[in-house]
């Protein structure tokens, strides 16, 4: 007797769902893509409140890696017990969602409910991380028809998802957040994951959730635009604003992600605001001849305040200004008044660059302004930078920078100890508990300025220039500097951690 009989699939057959090489490829690419380019501008989004630090990139990355990690893994458990198509739609919708919801949550937990950032801004990562990270093995299943070609599926997928990293990434870095403001990248991405998970939808109509994610995207950026914290420019480093001074119709304050960075007076170029500003005015119209004109080279812009005064009083100075952030630099010329033809000349390179171009012996004056009171271009604070510093002056030169530390002032005391192996006079200008001058006084930290020449400076001409402008800062030189630097560290490019010795750092005040 014939008959016909039904027996279980073997259980290392793989079912067969179908999909499409090129919509796998895709898939996989965009959410791959996707994943960094949220990654990147969630550095963004946080420096305004962290600092753009070593340790703020790497809870990032770290965050990051985790949700690939965890999503590649939940993604493939899942897709072996559900059917995958079902999959898709979700984990690329919900991302949108939140993706496009970032901005308004982080810069409104920043500003309202600083102590939970760390936590929400784990989660703004984590969870589009993990669910768009869920789309390789998902997509994986898919493309999978019989274990004959197992490694070259995984090896395919995984290969093009790398492709999408990448893509993801040069994107962003070079093009997206030169252009777009980083709220419109994370709305314009949801919109977009939004739209792929209507599409795939459309295909497989296993999911009716996509008109409320559509509104979710909406609504994120309906809130972007009434959130704290906004912009009126966000450039390739900082998000800017500039500020009216109510007691100083032409006073304007450059705000650099929310620290109060330079005073410009529009009509007045010899008004200085900030002390620091005020203390390197001290030093140089101490050290050089009154009126006499100098060839000067500027590590950091900002709002140009110096190189205005050097040009308002000392005519015909020659300043050559390294500013990193072109965009810092349209700022200055749409709303701070620079013009052309007054001897200033910005030119956007990094500093240790701009230096490294520069003629031996070619410069008077060296200014440093480019430290934060959050984050700090290590690579101008070490040894090999400061004696490229000596290289360029002349033998009559100065080098002046503004320094800011708080706390213990690790920081400052190792970039003093520094200069202190490259220039043979060396002398730090501050507050005086904060530079050791008054020991019954707790240093609270903030800005201090150190001077270094291989010529002796008019220590008591700079003093009389610091009382003249009505600052109470005093002068630490010889055995009393040599007591404040104590046992701190010379930096060097090999060794110079920075991001560790500087303070937390929490009050928006001067730089």
């Amino acid at each position: 007797m014939t008959g016909t009989s039904s027996s279980p699939v073997a259980e290392d057959t793989p079912r067969t769902y179908g999909l499409g090489p090129r919509a796998a490829a895709a898939l996989v690419f965009g959410s791959s893509a996707a994943v960094l380019v949220v990654e990147i501008v969630a550095l963004r989004l946080l420096a305004p409140y962290l600092g753009l630090t070593l340790e703020t990139s790497t809870m990032v990355i770290g965050i990051a890696l985790t949700a690939i990690a965890l999503g590649s893994w939940m993604g493939g458990r899942i897709a072996d017990q559900v059917n995958p198509r079902r999959l898709l739609g979700p984990s690329l919708g919900v991302s949108g969602a939140v993706v496009a919801l970032t901005p308004a949550v982080l810069r409104t937990t920043g500003e309202w409910a600083s102590g939970l950032l760390l936590l929400i801004a784990s989660l703004t990562i984590l969870v589009p991380g993990a669910l768009l990270s869920a789309v390789t093995p998902i997509v994986t299943k898919l493309r999978l028809t019989s274990l004959a070609e197992t490694g070259t599926v995984v090896g395919r997928l995984s290969g093009v998802g790398t492709v999408g990293a990448i893509f993801g990434t040069v994107l962003t870095g070079f093009f997206l957040i030169s252009r777009l403001p980083v709220s419109g990248i994370l709305i314009g991405l949801g919109t977009l994951l939004v739209v792929g998970s209507a599409l795939v939808e459309w295909r497989t109509r296993g999911w009716s959730g996509t008109p409320a994610l559509t509104l979710v995207v909406v609504a994120g950026g309906l809130a972007t635009t009434v959130a704290p914290g906004g912009c009126d420019t966000e450039t390739q480093y900082h998000c800017v604003r500039v500020v009216a001074d109510p007691d100083r119709s032409s006073g304007r304050t450059l705000v650099l992600d929310g620290l109060r960075h330079s005073y410009v007076d529009l009509d007045d170029p010899t008004y200085l605001k900030f002390g620091y500003v005020r203390a390197i005015a001290s030093v140089v119209d101490a050290a050089f001849p009154e009126d006499e004109p100098l060839a000067a080279q500027h590590l950091g812009g900002g709002g140009l305040t110096f190189p205005r005064y050097l040009a308002a009083t000392r005519p015909g100075t020659r300043s050559l200004v390294s500013e990193i952030d072109s965009g810092v630099v349209r700022v200055n010329r749409d709303q701070l008044g620079l013009r052309p033809g007054n001897g200033i000349d910005v030119r956007v390179e990094d500093g240790r660059l701009g230096l490294r171009r520069l003629d031996t012996d070619s410069r008077d004056l060296v200014v440093g302004d480019a430290f934060g009171g959050v984050s700090v271009p290590w690579h101008l604070t070490t040894a090999e930078a400061m004696t490229d510093v000596r290289r360029v002056l002349n033998e009559d030169g100065v080098y002046v920078a503004n320094l800011i530390d708080h706390g213990s002032m690790a920081f400052a005391r190792a970039e003093v100890a520094t200069l202190r192996e490259t220039f043979e006079h060396v002398a730090l200008v501050g507050e005086p508990a904060d530079i050791g001058l008054d020991p019954t006084a707790a240093s609270e930290g903030g800005n201090v300025v150190v001077l270094a020449s291989d010529r002796p400076v008019d220590l008591r001409a700079t003093q009389e220039s610091l009382d003249t402008r009505k600052t109470d800062w005093k002068i630490a030189s010889g055995d009393d500097l040599t007591s404040w630097i104590g046992d701190a560290q010379v930096l060097t490019d090999d060794y110079a951690p920075v991001d560790q010795l500087l303070q937390p750092y929490s009050q928006p005040t001067a730089q």
